[in-house]
């Protein structure tokens, strides 16, 4: 088949969960004899500025298309759908998969003026994140809806949005989870040199630094308890500078590092290392990170929103959503019982790397497209 990906900001990337998951979808599915072809944004990285992002045309024999962006909040995924669409209109695809619900307003071009077939995923129901608000929220909800309308097939993330979707639009959707892989556990030596991290010396959050990841409870229950363990709080802020800033004033512990973001070999190493990772998030799609975190067999700790507890079942604990209290007990309980977080760590792995396998994701991608 000829696929078309929109809506991802550009691959290869880790600037969130959409690059991953494009990422992972594309290449695997050109392994099996398909072309992809992903139609990436311009503009800067939008986790770290300092970044050149490579003009590259080919990714593991995936097509690469750079497309016109206006690089501001709340233009650039607008003008680089409408751009990719438009390109998409004109070329040969039997399947134009885009990538959350923004982007998803330019389904109707396709289904007006083309035959192609269009699948859409729903990575999350983002009109709700705190960093969109008037016009932005209003534009977002038109994307769902488009997708609910238009999407010859609609993939969601979690249980949760697949009944949001039955309940409001009455659309039977496809639910079809994210996936992880086996990693290779690392020592901690950059880490250690940057930081001064040790194996099992600190909690961690990776992750992107907005509103509803939920780290003011964090840090607001980690200054809360007595423990020598350190807070790293690894991630960048994407459109959120103020977000960031009142976090940095309410981190007045010298326990609590911001690392800004990371990637590669440091990602790697904290992953590796950490005693504890921890997701406070009031609002999710599919976290990546919580899947990853477990592939390394850590011990996690998240808030009980549905798209957390699907995932980690009864292999991590949980807190009630929001409540600084209930962090900070279930921390300070698991920096104190070292024998509890071993027996998490012990099933961690193995549970999460047979429950979300990225071949297995594929394949019934791959087989909803033919449908």
């Amino acid at each position: 088949m000829k696929i078309a990906m929109i809506g991802q900001k550009r691959i290869p990337s880790r600037e969130g969960g959409v690059e991953v998951v494009v990422q992972e979808l594309a290449t695997r599915m050109v392994k099996k004899g398909h072309q992809v072809t992903c139609y990436n944004r311009g503009g800067k990285h939008v986790l770290n500025k300092e970044e050149k992002i490579k003009d590259l045309q080919e990714y593991h024999g995936v097509k690469l298309k750079k497309v016109f962006t206006i690089d501001k909040k709340g233009l650039a995924a607008l003008t680089s759908s409408f751009f990719a669409t438009i390109k998409v209109l004109f070329s040969k695809y039997d399947i134009v998969h885009y990538h959350a619900e923004g982007p998803c307003a330019m389904i109707p071009i396709i289904k007006i003026f083309s035959k192609k077939k269009v699948v859409a995923t729903i990575h999350g129901l983002d009109w709700q994140r705190a960093k969109w608000k008037g016009f932005a929220t209003k534009y977002i909800k038109f994307g769902e809806k488009m997708a609910a309308k238009y999407a010859d097939e609609i993939i969601v993330l979690s249980e949760n949005v697949k009944n949001y979707f039955k309940t409001t639009y009455n659309r039977e959707v496809t639910f079809i989870p994210n996936g992880t892989q086996k990693p290779t556990l690392c020592e901690a030596n950059l880490i250690n040199k940057k930081y001064n991290l040790q194996k099992d010396e600190y909690i961690l959050f990776l992750g992107r630094l907005v509103p509803e990841k939920g780290l003011h409870y964090l840090i607001d229950a980690y200054q809360k308890i007595d423990v020598d363990k350190k807070l790293v709080i690894a991630g960048a802020a994407s459109d959120t500078d103020k977000y960031f800033q009142k976090l940095k004033k309410k981190a007045k512990n010298n326990n609590i590092i911001f690392t800004g973001f990371v990637a590669g070999k440091e990602l790697e190493e904290l992953f590796s290392n950490a005693y504890l990772y921890c997701l406070p998030s009031d609002l999710e799609g599919m976290p990546i990170t919580l899947l990853e975190a477990m592939s390394y067999g850590n011990c996690c700790l998240t808030s009980d929103i549905p798209e957390c507890t699907e995932v980690i079942e009864d292999k991590a604990l949980v807190f009630k959503k929001g409540n600084i209290k209930d962090l900070s007990i279930k921390l300070e309980k698991l920096c104190k019982d070292s024998k509890l977080v071993k027996k998490y760590k012990n099933s961690a792995q193995k549970f999460i790397l047979k429950k979300y396998n990225w071949d297995k994701v594929v394949n019934a991608t791959l087989e909803l497209y033919e449908r």
